[in-house]
């Protein structure tokens, strides 16, 4: 779908920029996501919008037909990287799912801000980034998919969310697209 408009009150959420999981081999350059992100996040604080920044510790319980991947977690493996900038007016949320709503209190902390939309990036594409856009879409927010701020481990996943998944939960467009949008831009 065609980017068409922000709502005034407009959040960003950027999923699992931490250090563990940019060192894992994605399927576009990790610099390049990482770069749009930071762009969102930029301009989202020079505009005084909300920016969320979501990291991952765990994983959900529960068993699974396919074994989860054991990931080696060193030092630091959850720290969100530096090139985010974390501002003290940003929301930090930790998550032990895929998505950043499940169990985190975030929906709460943006309705009480009065954030009608958001603005999602990250990584992965179909886990991270999709999860937590289907559980906006659920809870009543506008959807709009930074596409050239995230990316997957499989390009598979990847094209099957921008191309099936996301044009049902929302519109999509380019980081540029998205800060020419926004309210004062």
């Amino acid at each position: 779908m065609t980017l068409t408009t922000l709502d005034p009150n407009t959040a960003l959420i950027v999923v699992d920029l931490q250090k563990g999981i940019v060192a894992l081999p994605v399927v576009h350059p990790i610099d390049a996501v990482i770069k749009q992100a930071q762009a969102l996040a930029h301009a989202f604080r020079e505009r005084g919008l909300p920016v969320v920044l979501v990291n991952v510790d765990g994983t959900a319980p529960g068993r699974t037909e396919q074994p989860r991947p054991a990931i080696p977690r060193q030092e630091g493996w959850t720290d969100l990287i530096p090139e985010l900038d974390r501002q003290p007016g940003d929301i930090l949320v930790t998550k032990q799912t895929w998505g950043a709503f499940a169990s985190t209190g975030l929906e709460a902390q943006l309705k009480a801000r009065g954030v009608t939309q958001v603005v999602i990036a990250g990584v992965a594409t179909a886990t991270g980034v999709e999860a937590t856009a289907r559980q906006a879409y659920e809870q009543g927010f506008n959807v709009t998919l930074a596409l050239d701020a995230m990316t997957d481990l499989r390009p598979e996943a990847h094209d099957y969310s921008i191309a099936h998944v996301f044009p049902r939960l929302g519109e999509s467009g380019t980081a540029q697209e998205i800060i020419a949008l926004l309210p004062g831009a």
